[in-house]
């Protein structure tokens, strides 16, 4: 069980990176989201739902492992968001690039309530909200410039 919860929070690996371990999460979260996208979305929706809960228990118990508490290794937070920005996306380049840049922005500077989640949530649900918030955030903006540009 500890190796799932390492490769699973780590989002294969990607959470090892030397430097930006959530951005490379978030790239390796685009593979992911462009098979979700095939689905229709009520089903897309229960899906990222279902994985969103996932990351909350894999992030916790994640943060045991690791010895503290959202260690830049877990990443899989950051791949639940994403799929969060993506919803109803057309999967093109131009909206995975728009989700993948204002999903970043959101996450790095995280607009209330994200930065409560960050700061005063100290278990797996903490780990991933902020993650989660910043997502929302993302997806209204993504949804914004690919209606208006």
């Amino acid at each position: 069980m500890k190796s799932f919860i390492v490769l699973a929070a780590t989002w294969f690996g990607t959470g090892f990176a030397p430097f930006a371990s959530g951005t490379v999460g978030t790239v390796g979260g685009i593979p992911f989201y462009l098979a979700l996208s095939l689905l229709p979305l009520p089903l897309y929706l229960l899906t990222t739902a279902a994985f969103t809960l996932l990351a909350c228990w894999v992030s916790g118990r994640a943060g045991v492992i690791f010895g503290e508490h959202d260690s830049g290794k877990i990443v899989i937070d950051e791949v639940a968001g994403y799929l969060v920005t993506m919803i109803a996306v057309p999967p093109t380049w131009q909206g995975v690039l728009a989700g993948f840049f204002f999903f970043r922005l959101f996450d790095v500077t995280k607009p209330q309530p994200a930065r409560y989640f960050d700061r005063s949530v100290k278990n797996g649900y903490g780990v991933v909200m902020d993650d989660i918030c910043a997502g929302v955030y993302a997806c209204l903006a993504t949804h914004l410039l690919l209606r208006f540009v």
